[in-house]
């Protein structure tokens, strides 16, 4: 990791910072740099605090309108008029080494960055610090448990866990960059009497081979031809002979520890979450923990109904024990804690392992990424924990995303998350042969076919607020036209391919360019989107939402394209070549960094 920072690039300069407000980080982010710079400096015009102009410095919707922009009302002056107070104190503002032009438009105030400086600033800052550009430590020694993907072995993986895992993936990826201590958790649906099912259903249909070469696809099989043979016994059989009589035989078995019985259900599940692990690792997920239902102890459970107990939260109905939430809040309503059978449901397990996990890792912050269809479920399991009196209930948020719909394979069948991928793989492996003289030159045809499929299906999960449904469109999705994963990874392998048609102009030139060589308005706008990075994953890990992220680097790739008409490298001086070559290596990075953290693999040629 470079100790290079912007501090440093600044002294090399002879520029002096201003004064860092709290909360700010200016030696990684330069966005921040120009906040401190304008809030100093506004102090002095206005009389306002810095902290008050500090954190009324917000985006532009364009450039156009600067990089960052105040609304004069937000610094609640009495009796002036904002629109007055725009043009007085736009004519006072000393642009100094920082910016370019400072204009009132109504009642705001626009700042537009110097590109000399960020030139000389955020590139050699970018090449220097290369994978690190971006992150920044937000917080010091604080643990977040991020809980995603979470299938049911022996049932698909299905659309749902596919949106909960890509997301996951990138709220861990972001959480690290910006310095937390992060566990990625996997909580399996992995106990129940579906396992008394698959076990009663492996002794009559199972196949140990194919066991052995794809668990996740044979355990399935075995538990729709079980769940057939319920459907046709109707209610023919006395329960002890019926299948379903015998299911909830073996699960009680297994619910009463005996070894035999877990024997079966242990392979079953370690075998799954081998499976489980390749799949992963192509989405460049690797978890530190699997956890599941089954590892949530009997004493925790039977801990957490005694608390309900003893709190006054419970009721008893007809048998089965109940909490009334709506005492706490209205639309809570009410919920079963135990059955009338004294079996015990999710929530109760769910409230045993968030117990279990506080005592064994101490988090700062629980996250959980799970589908809006289960908020009320999730929101009752906060609400019990707060009245539990745990004070780390607090910590506990939970990340919803919407559906996605129409989401089958190309043949119709049932989606796995494997054969999703295969298909994209191959199709991507179609479109690639068409062009014979690039095809030629890619080592690793088939791995980088995989790579882009992957950026497919992924990008089109991102690209709208994770809030809404979608719709899973195989055309739209393996487009190389118009925003697509696709077109990004084409976008990087084309930066590439500028870098290696240059091949004479080495990196260690790049950092010492001469930036006063690159007077471009295109040039300009590219390095003003570039210097927006760090401060995209600080908006980014407020709201959880990988779309901020895709927007950004559809923006910067879109930049980068209309930089081609206009920055050739190809025919240049030497001196003009480097610059521009340093300025599109800057723009790989980020949309390098930018991929890797919604957890893509950027290629190299395509």
């Amino acid at each position: 990791m470079s100790t290079e920072n912007i501090a440093s690039q600044l002294e090399k300069l002879s520029i002096n910072p201003p004064a860092k407000v709290e909360g700010s980080f200016p030696d990684v982010n330069v966005v921040d740099l120009m906040r401190n710079y304008i809030a100093e400096e506004l102090n002095k015009i206005s009389g306002v605090d810095t902290s008050l102009i500090f954190p009324a410095l917000e985006w532009t919707n364009t450039l156009e309108r600067g990089d960052l922009l105040i609304p004069i009302p937000r610094l609640r002056i009495k009796g002036a008029n904002p629109k007055d107070l725009a043009t007085e104190w736009a004519e006072k503002f000393p642009c100094g080494e920082y910016l370019s032009k400072v204009e009132a438009n109504g009642p705001f105030l626009q700042f537009f960055f110097n590109p000399n400086f960020l030139f000389k600033v955020v590139v050699p800052d970018v090449l220097t610090r290369e994978a690190d550009y971006g992150s920044c430590k937000l917080v010091e020694n604080k643990k977040v448990i991020v809980e995603f993907s979470s299938p049911n072995i022996a049932k698909p993986f299905h659309a749902g866990h596919l949106r909960s895992t890509i997301i996951g993936g990138f709220i861990s990826n972001l959480y690290e960059k910006l310095g937390w201590d992060v566990i990625r958790m996997n909580y399996l649906g992995d106990w129940g009497k579906q396992f008394g099912l698959l076990a009663i259903g492996f002794e009559r249909y199972g196949s140990e081979e194919k066991l052995a070469e794809d668990p996740i696809h044979h355990l399935f099989e075995v538990y729709v031809r079980i769940n057939k043979d319920i459907e046709e016994e109707g209610d023919s059989l006395p329960l002890e002979e019926s299948t379903n009589g015998k299911a909830r035989e073996y699960f009680k078995r297994m619910e009463d520890g005996d070894p035999e019985a877990l024997k079966i259900w242990k392979r079953f599940r370690d075998l799954s979450i081998e499976k489980y692990i390749a799949t992963y690792a192509r989405l460049n997920i690797k978890y530190d923990v699997y956890s599941g239902e089954s590892q949530v102890s009997r004493e925790s459970m039977n801990k957490a109904l005694e608390m309900f107990k003893e709190k006054g939260l419970t009721h008893e109905d007809r048998g089965a024990i109940l909490i009334d939430l709506t005492k706490f809040n209205k639309k809570l309503g009410k919920t079963i804690v135990q059955k009338s059978d004294g079996t015990t449901l999710y929530l109760t397990r769910d409230v045993g392992a968030a117990m279990d996990r506080y005592e064994k890792y101490h988090f700062d912050k629980m996250i959980y990424v799970i589908a809006s269809q289960q908020d009320l479920h999730t929101a009752q399991f906060f609400e019990i924990l707060k009245q539990m009196g745990f004070d780390w209930a607090k910590t506990l948020q939970h990340i919803n995303f919407g559906m996605v719909q129409g989401m089958s394979t190309r043949k119709g069948t049932v989606v796995f998350l494997d054969n999703i991928l295969e298909e994209t793989k191959e199709k991507m492996h179609e479109v690639m042969k068409t062009n014979e003289a690039k095809y030629a030159q890619i080592e690793n045809p088939e791995e980088v076919a995989d790579l882009v499929g992957i950026s497919a299906v992924m990008i089109q999960d991102m690209q709208s607020k994770r809030i809404n449904n979608y719709e899973f469109k195989w055309e739209r999705m393996l487009s190389f036209e118009g925003d697509t994963g696709p077109y990004l990874q084409y976008a990087h392998s084309r930066l590439r391919s500028v870098a290696r048609n240059a091949s004479e102009i080495t990196p260690d030139m790049w950092v010492k360019a001469d930036f006063s060589l690159l007077t471009e308005p295109a040039a300009q706008l590219l390095v003003r989107i570039v210097a927006q990075y760090p401060d995209v994953l600080r908006n980014a890990i407020k709201t959880h939402e990988p779309t901020t992220v895709v927007t950004y680097l559809f923006k910067l790739t879109h930049q980068v394209s209309s930089c081609y008409d206009v920055l050739w490298v190809a025919g240049q001086t030497k001196e003009v070549a480097t610059a521009r070559l340093a300025l599109y290596a800057s723009a790989r990075q980020v949309l390098n960094n930018g991929m890797r953290l919604l957890g893509l693999t950027p290629v190299d040629r395509m």
